[in-house]
């Protein structure tokens, strides 16, 4: 009796698809070597270059603070690091600074509470020593005689604001013309030179109704845990020395309205040059106005780049992750599957015939 006939070849179809799978698991093997990080917006910064402030989070400079007039490692800030993080949605700007530090408050006391602040560069001419560098008095700076020398300031400090609670810009010290904030002490500020910082709205040749406050932003501490949030009735809030971390949030517009040079104007594609700012009652001192630690000794690159030209530089050089390729794969295989099902059952019949002999007598 002949053997079976050999089964047919699968059509070109079912061929094509198993290939795919081949490819495919192939891709996943590559993808799953990935190095950390090569899905980010950019490289990583070095502590002297800002993170890109992109459509996606991007972790900024991340170092030892030191104290801005004096930076010698001796004299660093104890406490831990300061990092700086950045990102706009092409709309507004959001900074997060993050310090390692332990807990304090001292109700309504602002320079025994921790305080942050960060400055841009408005003029060509602008320094980050001297806050601006203008080398006029207090008595002769002015719009004309610093031209090219301001810097844009947003400070916060935290003996009367809640955590959790938004503080900055506001209806009444907006509609009196002013970057004021008499609720949390989140004030929008310009300077040509330590000696010569005003509110926005405010200066030495009189006060003009334009200014506003642009800044909106919050505090917080990791060793708080409420869920509710807190009132001014829960002050101090926490236990002070209790190990943690400090965390600001800010947002501001990317452009705004100021037509008196005091306030830095982002635009995307472009860079701005920033620094950051952190005071703290080091054991229990009140901190005073130039004892503040810095990120860096000079200026730092933030470089607001274009939200789509990253997505698509992300994507041309990273592989998918490895649950969309396995989501992708498991599809693929259930549509091979029932292909080929389909195929058992509509492929053509065949028989085997065994010779019969016939005697006739």
């Amino acid at each position: 009796m002949p053997g079976l006939p050999p089964p047919p070849p699968p059509p070109p179809l079912l061929r094509l698809l198993l290939l795919g799978v081949a490819l495919l698991l192939a891709a996943a093997r590559v993808g799953s070597h990935e190095e950390p990080g090569q899905r980010s917006s950019g490289p990583g910064p070095s502590p002297s270059t800002a993170a890109p402030a992109t459509g996606t989070p991007s972790t900024g400079p991340s170092s030892r603070s030191s104290p801005a007039l004096d930076p010698d490692a001796d004299k660093e800030y104890s406490g831990g690091k300061m990092t700086v993080k950045a990102l706009h949605d092409g709309s507004d700007v959001f900074f997060l600074l993050q310090v390692d530090s332990d807990y304090v408050y001292s109700p309504g006391n602002s320079n025994k509470c921790p305080s942050v602040a960060l400055m841009f560069q408005i003029g060509q001419s602008a320094t980050y020593h001297d806050m601006g560098g203008c080398k006029e008095g207090t008595d002769t700076c002015t719009s004309k005689t610093c031209k090219g020398h301001e810097v844009d300031i947003m400070h916060f400090s935290i003996g009367n604001a809640i955590p959790g609670r938004l503080y900055g810009g506001n209806h009444i010290d907006n509609a009196e013309g002013n970057g004021g904030d008499r609720f949390g002490h989140l004030v929008d500020l310009y300077a040509w030179t330590p000696h010569c910082r005003y509110l926005d709205g405010t200066g030495p040749s009189g006060n003009d109704s334009s200014g506003q406050n642009n800044w909106r932003g919050a505090w917080w501490h990791s060793s708080l845990s409420i869920e509710s949030g807190f009132v001014q009735e829960d002050s101090p809030y926490g236990s002070d020395g209790r190990k943690g971390t400090y965390y600001f949030e800010f947002s501001r517009p990317l452009s705004t309205m100021d037509r008196l040079q005091q306030d830095v104007q982002f635009t995307i594609g472009e860079s701005s040059k920033i620094s950051a700012a952190f005071w703290y009652p080091v054991d229990g001192t009140p901190w005073h106005g130039s004892g503040h630690f810095a990120i860096n000794c000079d200026w730092v690159s933030l470089d607001i780049t274009s939200a789509r030209s990253t997505l698509t530089k992300s994507t041309s050089t990273s592989s998918w992750d490895v649950a969309s390729v396995f989501s992708f794969l498991l599809s693929v295989i259930a549509l091979c599957l029932s292909i080929f099902a389909i195929y058992r059952i509509l492929r053509p019949k065949s028989f085997q015939f065994s010779p019969m002999e016939v005697s006739m007598e």
